[in-house]
């Protein structure tokens, strides 16, 4: 989750992918330019078993003057090669200020939004 966090703010597209389960994953990331992370809060940490895991999660970030809050539960799967990969997440606290669009919109939109 926070080497995805990171990468966002570095603008690694690559990690980004690299860490995308295979049947999730698009086939390119475009990400939005002049957006500026602000930080990440990790609120909880679940893992049901050694395969599966969820992270719910605060991300902010600014873009064109403009304060977003993105709060999200992330789905992780554990690959065989022992790496973890982002399968989706649900946005939790929709039609909040500042929490950008809803779940639906976050998925269909993935190339420019900020995910993680």
């Amino acid at each position: 989750m926070r080497s995805r966090y990171t990468a966002y703010v570095l603008g690694r597209s690559d990690h980004l992918l690299a860490t995308w389960h295979p049947e999730q994953r698009p086939p390119s990331l475009q990400l939005e330019p002049g957006l500026k992370w602000l930080g990440l809060e990790v609120r909880e940490h679940r893992q049901p078993d050694a395969s599966h895991a969820q992270v719910e999660f605060v991300a902010r970030y600014r873009v064109a003057g403009r304060a977003v809050r993105l709060h999200e539960r992330s789905r992780f799967v554990r690959g065989a090669d022992g790496c973890w990969s982002y399968v989706d997440g649900d946005q939790l606290e929709p039609g909040r200020p500042g929490g950008g669009g809803s779940a639906a919109e976050l998925r269909d939109d993935r190339a420019a939004r900020p995910r993680r």
